[in-house]
């Protein structure tokens, strides 16, 4: 947060980079950083184990924070001063390639590291707990809020102190205190080693997924069984069967080789029908996950062109200058505040409104965190819009604490969404896919960025450089904000539409107690699925 939050004032003002190529750099990092959060939880799943990947992860973050510390320092590696005159009339000298090198170096060393870690540190953390004792599952929950608690304190820590040591004594300072940390972090894990519990890797779930979609294409020539209990595996399924997404059935398809036993247990010739329901489960959350990428792509002009706006307001109390990063503690502060308000009053209330254990599903906390991001962005572009024509009609700078409104919209949103989306993808997700889930939640989060990094292309190129300029009095930022907005609008619809034919994941009922009530429950299946044709083909024989 330390790094991120204060990195457009530095591009911009320091290696005299355009502000939407700032913005671009920006996006492209973090967006980089949660994707390789998806290879973070395949290498820990599949071979490594979450400790090795988290600790191999903090090393090579640590190395990138002193990298970037170095980037920083060193004189040689920023272009020479540029003066207010030569600023406003865009003559400064702007970094070039081997200036930038260290710092992309730099940049995505942390991006690799910082992806490993936040893909599976919560996860080893939890893997301390056996969820079966009860004394040992409550202090997991004691465990979860209080990691929590320490993030959102270290992000605290990150925009108000850390962003001040960089504007005010130093940027090599600032990311130096950040590596140091860093290192200590690792330290303090390193120590914890002999009282740690280990789970071994047990394969990634990737290749379930891979091998099910091959096997359905190899085999779609192949004709359905005429129920799906001779599907292989099918007695012993841990899901239950859906006709969603049927064509996937085929991988469970018994051909003459495999109905003599003889491949039935070869994962490479055919699936179980388990494994196929858990692709289908899988592919049904791709629909919503559609969906949640644009409340991201709002969220990262939070640390982007929102902290660009702030260097162009007042930002003086009394004496004080406040650094522009420094604003965005606005937003965590929100999230805060909203997180612990949804658990203690919004979600209580909800359920006595609504009769749900729940209170508010994890699908409407979602369209309530899109709503209030759309709101945000309504809010951003008046208020850029107020600050443009006070400056430029009357040259006063308007208040850099207007700002307070998109962070606090946005934070609200973050609350919400940010919780339905995990939420979602957990409980929606297949028992032994949790980490892919995960997986993919982040990657929301990681497309959402290059989803901005793109719209800042195309507007940049579409409007010839009129909307976004390094001189926010000389553009259109509000503009962009407005097409935000209307994109969240159009987003918000779409999602409404899939959430609505979303079909929440149900559990296979008990089993029967004995073998005779099973073949009688199956018996009873195939004869309602036999009357039902029946009828179905004398319907159609029925003429007009």
């Amino acid at each position: 947060m330390g790094i991120s939050m204060n990195l457009v004032p530095y591009l911009v003002g320091d290696l005299h980079i355009s502000a939407a190529k700032s913005a671009t750099m920006v996006t492209n990092f973090m967006g980089t950083l949660n994707l390789l959060g998806l290879l973070g939880g395949f290498l820990a799943d599949a071979k490594l184990s979450r400790y090795v990947t988290v600790a191999i992860s903090a090393a090579i973050t640590s190395l990138g924070v002193i990298l970037l510390t170095v980037a920083t320092t060193i004189p040689s590696m920023r272009p020479p001063p540029c003066d207010e005159y030569r600023r406003q009339h865009h003559e400064c000298i702007e970094a070039n390639g081997r200036q930038l090198a260290l710092l992309y170096v730099a940049l995505y060393t942390i991006a690799l590291g910082c992806g490993g870690i936040k893909s599976n540190v919560s996860s080893f953390g939890s893997d301390q707990f056996d969820v079966t004792d009860p004394k040992e599952e409550n202090a997991m929950i004691f465990f979860i809020s209080r990691f929590y608690f320490g993030i959102s304190i270290g992000s605290l820590f990150g925009v108000i102190v850390l962003v001040y040591i960089q504007d005010n004594i130093g940027r090599g300072l600032g990311y130096g205190i950040s590596a140091a940390t860093m290192v200590i972090a690792l330290a303090v894990l390193l120590c914890g080693t002999p009282w740690y519990r280990f789970k071994r890797p047990q394969g990634s779930p990737l290749t379930i997924l891979w091998r099910v979609l091959f096997l359905a294409l190899k085999k779609r020539n192949q004709s359905y069984p005429s129920h799906p209990s001779l599907l292989n595996d099918y007695e012993n399924r841990r899901v239950p069967y859906t006709k969603r997404f049927k064509c996937l059935d085929k991988a469970a398809v018994l051909d003459d080789d495999c109905a003599a036993n003889t491949n039935k247990n070869k994962p490479c010739v055919v699936s179980t029908v388990t494994q196929v329901e858990e692709v289908k489960m899988v592919l049904k959350l791709l629909p919503i996950w559609s969906t949640c990428i644009l409340f991201w792509t709002i969220y990262s002009q939070m640390t982007t062109f929102t902290i660009h706006q702030a260097t162009a307001m007042h930002r003086t109390v009394g004496s004080f200058v406040i650094p522009a990063g420094s604003f965005s503690a606005f937003l965590v502060i929100t999230i805060l505040l909203f997180t612990s308000l949804n658990e203690k009053v919004f979600v209580p209330l909800a359920r006595k409104l609504t009769h749900n254990v729940q209170g508010i599903t994890c699908l409407q906390r979602i369209g309530i965190g899109l709503i209030l991001s759309i709101a945000a962005m309504v809010g951003a572009a008046i208020v850029e819009k107020e600050r443009r024509q006070r400056a430029i009609q009357k040259e006063i700078k308007l208040s850099a604490f207007w700002l307070f409104i998109q962070f606090f919209l946005v934070g609200c949103g973050e609350a919400f969404a940010y919780v339905g989306q995990l939420e979602f993808f957990i409980r929606e997700a297949p028992d032994r896919m949790k980490s892919m889930s995960t997986g993919l939640f982040l990657s929301t989060i990681s497309m959402g960025f290059f989803v901005s990094s793109l719209l800042v292309y195309i507007v940049d190129h579409a409007t010839k450089k009129s909307w976004l300029r390094t001189n926010l009095n000389k553009g259109k930022l509000n503009n962009f904000y407005w097409l935000l907005a209307a994109l969240g609008f159009i987003n918000l619809l779409v999602f409404l539409i899939l959430a609505s034919r979303h079909e929440y994941r149900t559990h296979l009922p008990i089993k029967p107690e004995s073998r005779e009530e099973e073949l009688k429950s199956l018996n009873n299946e195939m004869i309602e699925d036999v009357e039902k044709k029946a009828t179905i083909q004398s319907l159609k024989n029925i003429e007009p």
